[in-house]
């Protein structure tokens, strides 16, 4: 049998370009290389695609040591310099000529994780890892996945969306609104950005400015959101049609909530598997996070999130993350793993997955949604 050639995209235009390269590498040392031939494809910050030699130097790179003893500026320095000391040319996207036969999407965030890419996928008529472009890009807004969800009957944080403009135009007047409805502390967030980056827990009015000019300067649309009580679960569902729950995961934050810092420099926080919750609560935790991945459109594979009271038994829908971390930290392949799903079984059965809902789409006459 030949093997089948798969495309390991990774970097991006994204402010979780670094996590994206941890993830990659991650991924490249689990897949099968009897059944596989990986050509990675490294993407800067500015966009520029490269394929096989500085992708594969890059992908080489140590980057979760780097973010821990350096500053973000000095890892992007890093990864400018190998770009700028090759003679190499940037990918020209004929990928059929690469011989390219699915891609593994390893980007996190914008141009990743928000349907832009898969529809340029599709267009070039490539089959790739994880969900869609209609619920990529629907679960990328948190405020639209607030909407969906609860519309299917799943229960969301109260919040409200507001929009930078508005905020810059009048800071005082939105002060004032998010004051009336909201009491302290409450949740400022980015509405279209993952690994909780720009997101602010803010307890005090003294520290509402700065929360809403670090999420407006990330994104044109914040979301601010009650402040759930309860544990935070995690669950990993894996498949197209027939989609798979993983047991459920906890987190115990490092500090008062889990952030960027805590996720991927201090590594601060404890992580428990299965979580600590009852079996037949974590069986309605396992339910919601299905009925979230159908509502939502959700194939290949997603992680979902909630905050679980276990006194009132409370399930309360967080986020869907479409393309979820890989890092030797993350939760999706660790889940996966704890339900009898090796890291190296899971690249092949989300490579097997991408191919089998290719082959159903030109079937049925359908793109990809």
């Amino acid at each position: 049998m030949p093997l089948i050639t798969v495309a390991l995209i990774f970097g991006g235009k994204s402010t979780e370009h670094e996590i994206s390269i941890i993830s990659a590498k991650s991924i490249a040392a689990n897949i099968s290389t009897s059944r596989y031939k990986v050509i990675p494809f490294y993407i800067t910050r500015e966009g520029v695609w490269f394929s096989e030699g500085i992708a594969g130097d890059i992908l080489n790179l140590d980057l979760s040591a780097l973010l821990r003893a350096s500053s973000q500026a000095a890892v992007s320095s890093v990864l400018s310099d190998k770009v700028d000391r090759t003679a190499q040319k940037p990918f020209d996207f004929d990928f059929k000529q690469a011989g390219i036969d699915v891609a593994f999407l390893a980007l996190h965030g914008s141009y990743g994780e928000d349907g832009r890419i898969q529809g340029f996928l599709d267009t070039c008529g490539i089959p790739y890892t994880g969900c869609g472009v209609l619920s990529s890009s629907l679960t990328m807004d948190k405020a639209l996945t607030k909407l969906c969800a609860s519309d299917a009957g799943l229960a969301v944080a109260p919040s409200i969306t507001l929009f930078s403009t508005d905020y810059h135009a009048d800071p005082e007047a939105v002060h004032k609104e998010i004051e009336k409805q909201f009491e302290y502390p409450f949740f400022v967030k980015p509405a279209n950005l993952g690994s909780s980056v720009g997101i602010s827990k803010v307890h005090t009015v003294e520290e509402l400015p700065q929360a809403l000019d670090s999420a407006c300067s990330l994104d044109s649309k914040v979301l601010v959101e009650k402040a759930i009580q309860g544990k935070e679960i995690e669950v990993a569902v894996l498949g197209n049609e027939l989609p798979l729950a993983s047991i459920c995961g906890e987190i115990e934050p490092g500090g008062d909530f889990y952030d960027y810092e805590d996720k991927y420099i201090h590594n601060a926080a404890k992580l428990f598997i299965p979580a600590r919750i009852p079996d037949d609560l974590q069986k309605e935790v396992q339910a919601a996070a299905l009925k979230t991945y159908k509502a939502l459109g959700c194939r290949g594979m997603s992680r979902i999130d909630f905050f679980v009271d276990v006194k009132s038994r409370s399930i309360v829908l967080n986020e869907v993350n479409t393309i979820p971390g890989f890092t030797d930290i993350s939760m999706f392949p660790r889940l996966m793993e704890a339900t009898g799903i090796s890291f190296s079984e899971l690249a092949d059965r989300l490579l097997q997955l991408a191919l089998e809902n290719s082959k159903a789409c030109i079937t049925n006459g359908l793109s990809s949604l």
